[in-house]
């Protein structure tokens, strides 16, 4: 059990250390969210848009402006996190594949990846919540936050299945640009004013942002359909472990039960 949890908080410390190493990643969740959030707003008119919000039942006014700055921030959350969990993974391969080998147990390595997902969909969630409440009169800052982080939740895991299956970076990163680009534009009330496309709602984002546009702009917050995105993220976690756990090497002394002999 000490060595399950010494492998874990190791392998998390190692997994957030790379994050942080990661310069374009750092750049990119700094600067790219609070510019995505500023272009939204000088983008889009203050005319009061009218659109409906399945979670509270209820059709609501606001200003266009303020709901492309909540469905942007959560477009650019989701592609920062998706990107930071690709990268690590995708490059963490063939280290994770001799550490294995050297004798660290697997699943607490698999957990602290999801750990470190976690982490950093927090943190961003954060940030970005602040961003968020400077620019917008929020209602709710909480439920906003706990969407945003669902939103990372998503596709960090996402970010975390196809740096376990794709074989080049750069598929990697066009699977995560194209899938946030029509997860976030079919959800964006301001494009898609109706809201009404077929299987929108089985979107990963659907639940998120009915969550995080009621929190921002109405006096309810949609609790229940924030827990989509566990749903979702469960899902994607559960996948990558899957995969990984397929991918790795099983010859390792713990796995296998071999008793290290002493001295």
């Amino acid at each position: 059990m000490r060595l399950s949890w010494t492998a874990f908080t190791e392998l998390l410390r190692c997994a957030l250390l790379g994050h942080l190493r990661n310069r374009l990643a750092l750049v990119l969740a700094v600067a790219f969210i609070p510019v995505w959030i500023a272009v939204a707003r000088l983008c889009t008119s203050d005319q009061v848009v009218r659109i409906r919000l399945d979670a509270i039942s209820a059709r609501i006014s606001a200003p266009a402006s303020q709901v492309g700055q909540v469905a942007s921030a959560l477009g650019a959350v989701t592609m920062v996190a998706g990107f930071i969990t690709f990268t690590e993974t995708f490059q963490s391969r063939q280290m994770d594949r001799r550490l294995l080998l050297a004798g660290y147990p697997r699943l607490p390595m698999l957990l602290a990846k999801l750990a470190a997902v976690a982490t950093t969909a927090a943190l961003l969630a954060l940030y970005t919540t602040i961003l968020l409440w400077i620019s917008l009169p929020v209602r709710h800052a909480f439920p906003l936050a706990l969407a945003l982080a669902g939103a990372g939740l998503v596709y960090g895991g996402i970010g975390l299945l196809l740096g376990s299956l794709v074989r080049g970076e750069l598929e990697g990163f066009f699977l995560i640009i194209m899938l946030s680009l029509v997860d976030t534009g079919l959800q964006n009330p301001v494009f898609n004013t109706l809201m009404d496309v077929a299987g929108v709602s089985a979107l990963p984002l659907y639940g998120v942002n009915q969550l995080a546009l009621s929190s921002a702009l109405t006096s309810q917050s949609a609790w229940a359909h924030g827990l989509l995105s566990l749903t979702w993220s469960a899902a994607t976690g559960a996948l990558a472990l899957l995969v990984l756990h397929t991918h790795r090497p099983s010859r390792s002394p713990w796995s296998r039960g071999t008793k290290v002999p002493a001295g």
